[in-house]
């Protein structure tokens, strides 16, 4: 495959030419030189052709590529940041949830293991509901439009992480819950 480039461009010339000659004189530059504020137009197309000469025709929207579950969980893979974060945002809300109504702060709640039965669960719940659409081909940044995007919810994640950690510093440096009640 070769690609084939055609550019055009207008061009000036550095010399000015009179009946007589050339001249560098300023008033005869002046008068034949284009204004410096003018750029020329610059045309690049570049068009990807095969190696008998013909162009390529645009390649059908090519099927989405399915990954494998270790490739998805890999360390640079798609899933591990998006399920931290999506649990985050969850435990965060929760936490403050908890916070209100009972008075007990996040270290207090981590600490008697009331809510970890419904941590293990909500964990397999969002990792799972995470993971399927991922194996099956659909990436987050496909699905998201308008003001739900995949980068606004992995901000929200990485922000909903940073508040835990904020929460439980918090709260172990003063000795009282976040939310006083």
């Amino acid at each position: 495959m070769t690609t084939t480039v055609m550019a055009s461009a207008a061009t000036t010339s550095l010399a000015f030419f009179a009946p007589g000659g050339v001249t560098a004189g300023r008033s005869a530059a002046r008068l034949a030189a284009p204004p410096r504020h003018r750029r020329a137009l610059q045309l690049v197309r570049a068009q990807q052709t095969s190696d008998d000469g013909a162009p390529n025709k645009p390649a059908a929207a090519a099927a989405p590529k399915k990954l494998g579950l270790w490739d998805a969980l890999a360390f640079s893979g798609p899933a591990p940041e998006r399920i931290n974060g999506r649990l985050a945002m969850v435990g965060f809300v929760s936490a403050l949830a908890v916070e209100a109504a009972r008075g007990d702060g996040l270290l207090a709640q981590a600490g008697n293991g009331a809510g970890l039965a419904w941590f293990a669960y909500t964990a397999v719940v969002l990792s799972a509901a995470s993971l399927v659409p991922l194996l099956q081909g659909e990436t987050a940044e496909g699905r998201s439009g308008g003001v739900m995007t995949a980068d606004a919810e992995l901000w929200n994640g990485r922000l909903a992480m940073l508040g835990l950690v904020a929460l439980a510093v918090t709260e172990y440096l003063t000795g009282a819950p976040f939310v006083n009640v």
